[in-house]
């Protein structure tokens, strides 16, 4: 198996044990679960368009940083101009938890994108009802009718939909109803980057789709490039998260990109 399998194989044993403990009836009686979601639709184009990620660790580049807070990270992105912020929730591959964003919600008045690898309908109640705006689907772990089918349940809940895709052959996963489509320049399967491969596949998008380029974004001039290219949208984390003060980072970068 290759590690998207190997991750989605123990998501599904994660799942299993959820359900048996809490149900989805107790994922709606959350503090969360009825309060209006932001609209990164909204913020994507009146602030940077940056949606800074919080990243304790990562399959291809182990712990990046685990010796800072989620508040204090996310805090400082929303200052400096931030259009949302995406927090990891996976435990065994990423380090995360629904503590990391429950312990923000409270603290900043800008998108939630809960970043996990979603495969089945439970995860959208929980995303709800820890207070996420906006949830992650990968192509390339599901089929285009379970994500028409979970961009559906999605909305139907008042959450956003990122439909990450890879490749030529996943743009079939594409449907109207989406909101955004990420295009990962990160092959899932090597973690290989590639930022033309990511240009070309944006020059296929249908036209008026509002684009994501997600991760191997490492310096201004890759931005900037991407930027130029028609991104509308740029999930970055690990550029900030490896320095020892990411919010510090986040500022000095924006500063320097939006001149």
């Amino acid at each position: 198996m290759n590690i998207l399998d190997t991750i989605i194989h123990r998501k599904k044993e994660e799942l299993a044990f959820s359900k048996s403990k809490v149900s989805v009836q107790q994922l709606k009686d959350s503090e969360f679960f009825g309060r209006k979601s932001y609209s990164l639709k909204e913020t994507l184009g009146t602030k940077s368009g940056v949606i800074a990620e919080f990243k304790r660790q990562s399959p291809s580049k182990g712990i990046i940083n685990d010796k800072i807070s989620p508040v204090e990270v996310v805090s400082a992105y929303e200052h400096s101009g931030a259009s949302a912020v995406s927090i990891l929730t996976d435990r065994d591959f990423f380090g995360g938890s629904f503590d990391d964003i429950l312990s923000v919600r409270n603290h900043i008045d800008i998108p939630v994108l809960r970043k996990d690898f979603m495969v089945d309908e439970y995860q959208f109640y929980e995303a709800k009802s820890i207070g996420a705006d906006v949830i992650l689907l990968i192509a390339a772990c599901l089929s285009p009718q379970q994500v028409q089918e979970f961009t559906a349940l999605a909305h139907e809940l008042g959450l956003e939909v990122l439909l990450e895709i890879h490749s030529e052959e996943e743009l079939k996963h594409i449907n109207p109803d989406i909101n955004f489509v990420g295009i990962n320049n990160r092959n899932l399967k090597d973690f290989k980057v590639d930022l033309q491969h990511s240009v070309d596949l944006k020059n296929k998008l249908p036209e008026g789709i509002l684009s994501v380029a997600e991760s191997g974004i490492y310096s201004e001039e890759d931005f900037k490039y991407l930027k130029e290219k028609g991104f509308d949208g740029f999930l970055m984390g690990e550029y900030f998260m490896k320095d020892e003060n990411p919010g510090n980072k986040f500022r000095e970068f924006i500063s320097r990109v939006t001149v």
